[in-house]
């Protein structure tokens, strides 16, 4: 038999390693559309960096087979920690999520993992493999088969009722019932036990009922057998019934089984996926209207789920109701979509863009989607570009800005693209990011956000400019300079004076120190008198971004002084005359 691929283990190395060849030029190269200007500085989120700056998560969770970095992805979890479809009972009598060791959250059953000799070992399998919450249950039975790296080894499990209240406590009386789980078979072969109870029950006249449930694979399909486990009314007859599904339970697709048990009217119903596959009455009659045969539970009873099983199981259930699963008989309750239509939303903390604040130029965004098949994970790379896909699945993003250190956050959240430059208006001190990520229209697939960067360009002081140069003219001096390299500034101050470090000087014509030179680089200073030494300054600045209010001189962002130079102006000298 041919070894079945496993949850956790390594996709196709010739399909992985082309991911990784383009992931490393997105890395090195990126794409025309986003080459970085000289002073631009970057805000990074996930990749290397993980989701640290995360602060609040709604319907999120990270998943680790999706990219070479942990990528957040919806979660199928609820704020109460349950499942999404699968709240038929807020307090249901059992509830398996498989999301942690503490499975089962109602505690009346007691659960143990069995021993994995003899070939049968469980491990569970993480939130990209499970059908609802944060894991799965990984059965296996087959030779050659092994749980995934860093899962937690056990065997098959053992349930056992150990609260009175329980539904299946011995000598309980359940009336309406319900059984519900979620399977992922690899291979689906005749014979495989999905999960069996077994208990026995006194008779009146001596010896013992030997009650059992069974559910086992039978052409690919479910069968159930429900063996001396409902009772006649008043009486010591009991009622045996076997069921069997109609629909093909395909390998490597999950698919929803549930059997529930009306006891007003004796209906037995088997429904797949939220369709009735099979029906029967336990009464009198065998139709609706006799006397109904209801279960009485016996002694000694356990449930053992994954005995002689391959593939996953998740949220494994028991309810004390007749419980619905088709969508409409129970709202939302019915909903067997694994991601929720509102989607999730994340928000970030607040980013520092210094003590000048500074300018937001632009969101990229790295991600993709990603789907459970076929026993692999398919995984849609978008990178840098609209996170949106033709499933109907995608990412909205949003920013707010703002300078106020404890009211910023009452400044409104506003849409933006990734990729796409923003306008001036996005801009102060501090700058938070959000992103709400929405499933595809079916509900099976998430978009998945791998890297977050927010590209500013901040408020700093430009550096000085090089290469001043002063020489001193009747009356004057001529000063000229050159920008640093990469600098761009919007203008230079000239500064002048009578000792070295002190310019305060006044007698120019064109006014006092500083004079402001514009954007020019070269500036002729006049009214000065001559045979007196002058010392010499330059410092670049810059203005605050057009549509942040009045550009006003004292708003200017001023850098450093230049080194500093001198000259003297002197009367000139030609053919034996002064001039």
């Amino acid at each position: 038999m041919k070894a079945a691929k496993l949850p956790g283990s390594s996709p196709n190395f010739t399909f992985w390693k082309a991911r990784f060849i383009v992931y490393i030029l997105f890395l090195c190269f990126g794409s025309p559309a986003i080459l970085r200007a000289e002073g631009e500085k970057i805000i990074a989120l996930g990749g290397e960096n993980r989701w640290t700056a995360v602060e609040g998560r709604l319907g999120l969770t990270e998943l680790n087979a999706a990219r070479p970095w942990p990528v957040i992805a919806l979660s199928s979890a609820t704020e109460s920690g349950l499942s999404y479809g699968a709240q038929v009972s807020q307090t249901p009598d059992l509830a398996l999520s498989f999301d942690s060791p503490a499975w089962d959250r109602q505690g009346r059953y007691a659960i143990t993992a069995a021993s994995g000799s003899g070939g049968t070992l469980l491990s569970i399998a993480g939130p990209e493999w499970a059908r609802l919450g944060e894991g799965a249950a990984f059965f296996s039975a087959a030779a050659g088969v092994k749980p995934g790296p860093g899962t937690q080894a056990a065997g098959p499990l053992v349930i056992v009722a150990q609260d009175p209240q329980a539904l299946f406590a011995p000598g309980s009386r359940p009336g309406d019932f319900s059984l519900e789980f979620w399977l992922y078979p690899l291979n689906m072969e005749n014979g495989e036990q999905i999960l069996s109870w077994t208990a026995s029950r006194p008779r009146a006249q001596g010896g013992y009922y030997f009650q059992h449930i069974r559910c086992s694979a039978v052409k690919n399909r479910l069968r159930w057998s429900f063996g001396d486990f409902f009772t006649a009314p008043g009486g010591e007859e009991t009622r045996s019934v076997t069921m069997e599904g109609i629909s093909p339970v395909v390998p490597k697709l999950w698919s929803h089984h549930l059997i529930r048990f009306d006891a007003e009217t004796g209906l037995l119903e088997y429904l797949v996926n939220g369709s009735t596959e099979a029906l029967s009455y336990l009464t009198t009659g065998g139709t609706e209207g006799g006397d109904v045969y209801t279960p009485v539970i016996g002694l000694g009873g356990e449930f053992i789920l994954g005995k002689g099983y391959t593939g996953l199981m998740d949220e494994f259930r028991i309810h004390d109701r007749y419980a619905g699963r088709t969508g409409r008989e129970f709202g939302l309750e019915g909903d067997l979509r694994k991601y929720p239509p509102a989607g999730g939303r994340l928000e970030t903390r607040a980013f520092d863009l210094g003590p000048e604040s500074g300018r937001v130029l632009r969101l990229e965004a790295l991600g993709g989607r990603i789907s459970l098949g076929g026993a692999s994970i398919r995984n849609a790379y978008a990178g840098r570009d609209r996170l949106s896909f033709d499933d109907s699945s995608a990412v909205q993003f949003f920013m707010r800005t703002g300078d106020n250190p404890y009211r910023w956050t009452e400044a409104d959240w506003q849409v933006v693209e990734a990729g796409i430059d923003l306008p001036p208006a996005f801009q102060g001190r501090y700058v938070q990011l959000a992103a709400s990520l929405y499933p595809s229209a079916d509900g099976e697939t998430s978009p998945y956000l791998e890297e977050l960067r927010i590209v500013y360009q901040p408020n700093e002081a430009p550096r000085p400019p090089v290469r001043l140069t002063a020489l001193g003219r009747d009356g004057a001096v001529e000063l000229s300079w050159r920008n640093s390299e990469g600098e761009e500034a919007d203008g230079y101050l000239v500064y002048y004076g009578n000792a070295a470090g002190e310019y305060f000087g006044h007698a120019a014509l064109q006014g006092p120190s500083p004079i402001d030179a514009g954007k020019r680089s070269a500036l002729r200073i006049e009214g000065l008198e001559n045979g007196t030494l002058y010392y010499f300054a330059v410092a670049s600045y810059r203005v605050p971004p057009a549509g942040s209010g009045p550009r006003r001189p004292e708003d200017r962002r001023v850098g450093e002084f230049s080194r500093e130079v001198t000259a003297r102006p002197l009367l000139a000298y030609t053919l034996g005359r002064y001039e």
